[in-house]
Formats: structure tokens, sequence, C-alpha cells
């Protein structure tokens, strides 16, 4: 089959490679109907995490099954399916929290960007769609496997209620799905952070009610001038830099909760400041297989549409382009089509 490998930063090839197989009981194999490139995997192509040697690339898919092990049972050969970057059991006590993300058993997924990919722990980590999805809705359900789950894990983690204030960190993929997490969940008004037209744009067709086009101590001042001085209710953190972070703290109000979801790079927080600020912080790997069944109701049922931050398509041979029109900022979210 064709695979997308990594081989060093900058350099993506489509490559073929031995097709998955069953190795576990509980696997599952499933063709790609559809996979991206994430704002993470850039990491790797722009050299700040370090490439060993080839691998391969991708965790977010949508596809159907075809072939399960003996003892998956809750999908079947011939159903659209989406699952989580994290493969997990969905029954081990961290689960049962909503935590699957940290479950026990938790493996990460990878290799997503080929034409077949091997699942773990089928059972709890795939949801399997009602029926075929039309095609236009296919964009949408994949941007369910993270960035979806994981803005809707920030507005979570932020505790965004009913009438409240929301600020958004980054303009990004997971961002603008913030935005939308942020409109479902009854934000009164929200402030997206965002320097790039087009990404304003969508984030007021989302639901943003303000853009922020300033950044660092002059955007927190900015916030503080739309809030009346205060900060806001609940904070997304969308990036994952020191900048984002310290931003994000103090956009907020006294006791305010801010949701970091962004991978942290290089980003720490003083002791004293969290401290005297009042803020809760909450953040880490989305577990976006606890959201998937409601967030796959509310796109089927016309209610979101995510999908919208895929700008770009293109044939997985060309993924190559599409790490590259990401990483220059010409594109937000690339979907490919194997």
């Amino acid at each position: 089959m064709r695979a997308t490998i990594i081989h060093a930063p900058g350099d993506i090839r489509v490559e073929n490679v031995p097709a998955p197989k069953i190795t576990a009981s509980t696997d599952a194999i499933v063709r790609t109907v559809a996979a991206c490139v994430c704002g993470s995997d850039l990491w790797s192509y722009r050299g700040v995490l370090p490439v060993a040697e080839p691998q391969p690339i991708g965790h977010e898919y949508v596809g159907i099954v075809e072939e399960v092990g003996s003892d998956v049972s809750t999908v079947r050969p011939g159903q659209f399916v989406i699952g989580s970057f994290v493969a997990s059991d969905n029954t081990c006590p961290i689960c049962r929290t909503g935590y699957q993300t940290s479950c026990r058993h938790a493996q990460w997924v990878n290799g997503a960007q080929a034409e077949y990919v091997r699942i773990p722990l089928a059972d709890g980590t795939l949801v399997a769609v009602p029926e075929q999805p039309a095609e236009d809705l296919i964009p949408s359900l994949l941007a369910l496997s993270d960035v979806m789950g994981t803005g809707w894990y920030a507005a979570r983690a932020a505790e965004v209620k009913p009438g409240s204030t929301a600020v958004v960190v980054g303009d990004g993929a997971v961002g603008l799905c913030g935005v939308i997490a942020a409109r479902e969940l009854g934000a009164e008004r929200i402030i997206a952070m965002s320097r790039h037209a087009s990404r304003q744009k969508l984030a007021l067709e989302f639901g943003a009610t303000d853009i922020v086009t300033e950044r660092g101590e002059e955007g927190v001042a900015r916030v503080k001038e739309l809030t009346n001085g205060i900060g806001a209710d609940s904070v997304l953190e969308c990036v994952g830099t020191q900048e984002s972070l310290h931003q994000a703290l103090r956009s907020s109000r006294p006791g305010a909760n801010v949701g970091f979801v962004g991978f942290p790079h290089g980003s720490q927080i003083e002791g004293q400041e969290l401290f005297f600020s009042h803020v809760g912080l909450r953040g880490g790997p989305a577990p976006v297989r606890a959201y998937l069944p409601d967030l796959i109701d509310r796109v089927i049922g016309g209610r979101i549409n995510p999908g919208k931050v895929f700008d770009l398509t293109l044939p997985l041979d060309e993924a190559a382009e599409g790490y590259k029109a990401m990483a220059e900022r010409r594109a937000v979210k690339t979907l490919l089509r194997p």
C-alpha cells in the first residue's frame, strides 16, 4: 500500500510499504477514506521534534472497516468508522471517568496517512457512523478524529458556560474548532485571537463575536479592554508556546479557567503568578473518544460543520505539498485522499 513517511525535517515521501495486518485479537484494519495533516505533525516536519529514522506519520482518519480480530464485537467489516488518535479500551477506571487518552492500556495511533491503518483496541476506539455518510459530510466527520474533539475538550476544560465570555488563543484548526465548541456550549461572547484574514473570516462564521489581532501583552490589554478591564471567564489555549500560554493566563479574570490543548514546547508557568491569579488550569491530550457519539450526531444533524477548516484537499501522493502549504501558512489544514 501507499503510506506517508517522514524521513527528516522537511522530507515527506509517499512510499510503498507492507499493508498492516491483524496482530492482536482486539485489532481492526481500516481502509482509509480520508486522512489529514495535523498541526502537531508540523513539529516533526519543522525539526522541533527529532526524527531519528524514517517513520510513518498521521493520526487522524475515517474509513471502512476491512477486517477485525476475533475479540472485536462493536464494529464489523463494511462499517464507516471514526476513531480517536489514541487507542483505548474504553472500560478501564480512567476511561470511565472520561479521560480515554490516559487509558491504562492506551496506544498512540500512527501511520494513518496511508491507504490502510491498523487500529488497536478497536472496540474501545472506533465509533461506527449509523450509515454510509454523504460525501459532503466526510471532511467534518474526519475533523472529529482530532481537531474538533480537541477544540471541544479545550472548551470543556475551560468550563465554558451559557452566557459566558470565552477567548480562543490560536487560529489553527483546533482554535477554530474551539470557537465552534464555545458557541455550542453557550458562550455569549467569543473573542478569537487571529492575525490572518481568512482565518478571522472562518472564526466569525463559526461563532466568534470579536477578533483580536494583537499578541502578547498587547493582546492581553485588548482582551481586558473588551471585557471592561476584568478578563474572560474561559480561555482556550490552542497553540502550546510560552507566549500563548502566558497570553491565555493573563487574559483570564480571577477565578476563570484555562483549557490548554496546544502541545507544550518550552512553555513554563511561574508558580506564584498562577497562585495569585486564582485561575484554574486543565489540559492534556483530548479524550476525543468521550465526545465522538455526541459530535457525530451534531455533524449528521447539520448543527456543526468543522470540515470547513480543511482549505486544501490533495491526493495522498501529494502529501508533501500538504505539509509544505501548512508550514508556510498557505493552508489551515490539508485533507488527504488515498
